[in-house]
């Protein structure tokens, strides 16, 4: 009974911070609707958002993800070829894009504002994927598909009903296609993959199981939803508003208009 417990306990320690946590947060109890609405505004609050207001933005996350119990241990190990790519982009903000002269590295203030534009360049992207994160772990695929199914409803053109069917496989294979990434590495690990030093062998090693598997269960899940008649024309559990919600998207367009007005 204990090992079945330890290995349970395991098992959702592993999970991915890309998977839906279930918890009683006030987060998790938002109407899935409000909470696309007030992460847009948000992004879009932040793509033209300085250093004050980034902070600001950044505070509230940090103060989110504590309150939905997310472990930056997890978010660190999960999002580590995120911080590598981050890094490619803050060295091409710096050094490529510019003009690459000998006045410009003798210029310290355009080299200074070159760092500073690559940082808020990163900062942003980051805070966005973060941002993201905490919808996906706070909200269920199933409401997911429903709120994007409402939204496109008065679209006749528009084949909502499809576009939000797809759109949940795709939240759901994420945390999948990273659990098998981890699974490869493991292996690869275990036969000594490690051992050669040549970089690009390895990415060849790793990419190519891992993208095999995945067509063989995306198959398999196609398979099994034609088994079961699976059909776009499903009877939706109903998505209720409360004042709670109506509160958090004026106070989310408030932050967002306060923002605006300290970067100007």
């Amino acid at each position: 009974m204990c090992f079945a417990s330890w290995h349970e306990n395991r098992i959702m320690a592993e999970l991915t911070v890309f998977n839906f946590n279930p918890k009683n947060s006030f987060l998790h109890k938002l109407d899935a609707r409000f909470k696309i609405v007030c992460f847009i505004l948000i992004s879009i609050a932040s793509i033209k958002a300085y250093t004050v207001s980034l902070v600001v933005l950044t505070c509230l996350v940090f103060y989110i993800i504590l309150t939905v119990c997310i472990s930056f241990k997890s978010i660190l190990t999960e999002l580590r070829f995120f911080f590598i790519l981050l890094a490619f982009i803050f060295i091409a903000r710096v050094f490529i894009a510019p003009d690459l002269s000998a006045s410009y590295f003798k210029n310290f203030s355009l080299l200074w504002h070159s760092i500073y534009d690559a940082v808020l360049v990163c900062w942003r992207l980051l805070f966005v994927v973060l941002l993201g994160l905490i919808f996906v772990s706070t909200t269920r695929p199933s409401d997911i598909r429903i709120a994007v199914e409402w939204f496109l409803m008065p679209f006749p053109f528009i084949r909502g009903k499809r576009i939000a069917t797809m759109m949940s496989l795709i939240i759901r294979f994420v945390p999948l296609v990273l659990d098998q990434a981890r699974e490869t590495i493991d292996a690869q690990r275990s036969r000594g993959v490690e051992n050669r030093k040549n970089p690009v062998y390895r990415l060849i090693k790793l990419i190519i199981p891992v993208m095999c598997r995945i067509f063989e269960k995306a198959d398999k899940l196609a398979v099994a939803m034609e088994a079961r008649c699976f059909s776009e024309k499903r009877t939706n559990k109903a998505l209720l508003s409360g004042k709670k919600d109506w509160i958090v998207l004026f106070g989310v367009i408030c932050l967002c208009i306060l923002l605006s007005t300290i970067d100007t």
